[in-house]
């Protein structure tokens, strides 16, 4: 037994340290959720996601992210993309969508979901992903930053990736309801406060800058939200007609206070509901 000090705490320093993940079966799905306390990769059995065809009133921002997913699933030069805009317009089910079509084709590329507290061990993900065969989408759903919110820091490992450089197998793909990741009125509220106000928030914002891609979502106008009902209705055999389908959606979106995909397919799940169909 040791009576050295230090000997004692490096062993009692390994016995806390969590033991190193295991390397990752990536043949275990096509989509995986990296947890953390411990490092582990779990693969989901059935990514949750609507067909790419029903996603309406989005094609420019769907083609060239299809496009630029497909050029990197090949192997080819591709962008991180952020996408950015309204709530509820499929930022989030384009992502999926895309990766689904894609996968079909070539199923080496997987998508790899990544919360946004978990930004600081991105590191560590990206020495598991690195010279994998696979090819990778990480996924950032809903992704900003507050006053004094460092993870953005952690954000450059994937889009500017050090010395090492990100690796050429790992692409990163986030959603934010904000163009700069950040609130407007606490960018005004550095650039006043700051020593130099060019300087202030120059840093956080510029984080936007490194994503190749900025693919923007808008408010969904009448026509729009109709038919992505209509689509829904098609797709999952809910027989009803126009003049009600009209009536009632409208009737629905009021009672919201909002018109948007998100709002299209909850109205869509109580018309299907009281028509007794299951969706799955």
């Amino acid at each position: 037994m040791t009576t050295d000090p230090m000997e004692r705490i490096a062993a009692a320093l390994e016995r806390m340290a969590p033991a190193p993940l295991a390397a990752p079966d990536f043949d275990a799905g096509a989509g995986f959720v990296w947890h953390t306390a411990p490092d582990r990769l779990e693969p989901v059995a059935q990514v949750s996601r609507v067909d790419l065809g029903l996603l309406v009133g989005i094609d420019r921002a769907r083609d060239t992210l299809l496009a630029n997913t497909r050029a990197f699933a090949q192997g080819f030069a591709a962008n991180n993309a952020l996408l950015w805009g309204a709530r509820g317009m499929g930022k989030s089910s384009v992502v999926k969508a895309v990766h689904a079509e894609v996968h079909a084709e070539l199923p080496q590329l997987k998508i790899i979901e990544l919360q946004r507290e978990d930004l600081p061990s991105v590191g560590r993900l990206l020495n598991h992903l690195r010279g994998a065969d696979a090819r990778f989408i990480l996924f950032c759903d809903d992704l900003s930053f507050g006053h004094d919110d460092a993870q953005y820091k952690s954000l450059k490992a994937v889009l500017d990736g050090g010395i090492e450089g990100r690796p050429e197998n790992v692409v990163l793909y986030a959603t934010s309801n904000r163009r700069h990741l950040m609130p407007r009125d606490m960018i005004e509220n550095e650039r006043g406060s700051g020593i130099n106000p060019g300087e202030a928030v120059e840093e956080k914002v510029s984080l936007s800058d490194r994503f190749g891609l900025w693919l923007g979502f808008h408010a969904c106008d009448q026509d729009q939200y109709l038919a992505m009902i209509r689509g829904y209705c098609d797709a999952h055999g809910v027989e009803i007609s126009d003049d009600d389908l009209r009536a009632e959606a409208i009737e629905w979106q009021a009672t919201r206070g909002s018109r948007s995909g998100r709002v299209a397919w909850q109205y869509f799940v109580d018309l299907a509901g009281r028509r007794g169909i299951a969706l799955r």
